[in-house]
Formats: structure tokens, C-alpha cells, sequence
């Protein structure tokens, strides 16, 4: 007995005959999936990477164990502004990319949120914590995240809700796309 796998709604709408049957439509529905999904992930950037790149220091910092006081001070003094240069530089970085027509996107939200691990490492760097062991991959993929800092996911910034957002972007761009092929010449 054949049962045909259940797709969640996000998925399911990409896929749906809809799109062939009203294109335009499909793409505005899409267009406006995409303009939510985008600045729901500009205001959960704004709103949590501060408190990350401060866990991830703290962590970093708590884990190598070394940093006298006066040097562990001054680190967790500079946090609070590294945080928020991060959040600024990741935000001033996903603005254009949403704002660019599907079809000229070069990137996707998460990888300029993987970014994120610039501000920390500098941080980490300046305070003479030396780097941690990482796997080949992750050597490689991010030879400049000397800490492993790279969010894999968009939840792992510290909200659950942050996280699912880029696959529904990811859906409603290509329901976009889809849309945009399906329509007549």
C-alpha cells in the first residue's frame, strides 16, 4: 500500500497547480511571502544577534579559561558594541539582497547571516584566545571562523521562530520563479 508523503503547507504551495493556472497570481502571493519572510529575518537579526555574538563570546572566552581579569573586563566590555556593529553590518548586508528581484539574488538570507562570526572572532582574536579545533568542513567552508561560530541555521541565533523562515523564503522564491516561467510570453 502506496502512500503518497504529506508536504508541509510552505512546501506544498510551491508546488501547487496554481501556479500554472493563475501565474501572476502565484508570483504576487510569492512576492508577498517573500517581503515577510525577509523582514521577519531583518527584525529577528536586529533583535538577537547582540545577545548571540555576547553568548558566543562568553562562551569561547569561559571555555579557554585564561584571560586574566582585567583583559576578561576589557573583552566583555567591547560585547555590547561588537554585537550591535554585527547586527548593523548583517542587516545593512540582507537589506539590498531583499530588496534585489528574485531572479538577481546571488545569495540567500543565511549566508549573509553566517557572517555573523566576523565581530566575535575579532573580539576572540584581540584578547589572544587562540582558536579551537574544528573539522575539515568547517575549516574549508569558513577558513576565517577561528572559533566555529557560524550559525548553521537561522534558529541558531537564539530564536526557534527565526528558524524556519529561511525555508519559507526559499519556497516562496521559487514560487516566484516558477510563476515567472508559467506566465505567457
Amino acid at each position: 500500500m502506496s502512500r503518497e508523503h504529506e508536504l508541509p503547507d510552505g512546501v506544498r504551495a510551491a508546488r501547487d497547480a496554481s501556479i500554472e493556472r493563475d501565474p501572476v497570481a502565484a508570483e504576487a502571493r510569492g512576492r508577498e511571502t517573500l517581503d515577510a519572510t525577509g523582514a521577519a529575518i531583518i527584525a529577528g537579526v536586529e533583535r538577537t544577534v547582540p545577545a548571540w555574538v555576547a553568548a558566543q563570546v562568553s562562551r569561547i572566552a569561559d571555555a579557554w579559561g585564561r584571560l586574566d581579569p582585567q583583559a576578561r573586563r576589557a573583552l566583555d566590555d567591547a560585547v555590547p558594541e561588537a554585537g550591535r556593529a554585527a547586527a548593523r553590518r548583517v542587516v545593512g548586508r540582507l537589506e539590498p539582497l531583499l530588496q534585489t528581484d528574485p531572479e538577481s539574488q546571488a545569495s540567500t538570507p543565511l549566508e549573509i547571516v553566517r557572517t555573523v562570526y566576523r565581530e566575535p572572532t575579532a573580539l576572540l582574536e584581540r584578547a589572544g584566545v587562540p582558536p579551537v579545533v574544528r573539522d575539515d568542513f568547517d575549516e574549508r567552508a569558513w577558513p576565517d571562523d577561528l572559533y566555529g561560530l557560524v550559525p548553521r541555521t537561522l534558529g541558531d541565533l537564539g530564536d526557534d521562530e527565526l528558524a524556519p523562515l529561511q525555508l519559507a523564503w526559499g519556497v516562496a522564491k521559487a514560487t516566484v520563479l516558477r510563476a515567472r516561467r508559467a506566465q505567457p510570453t
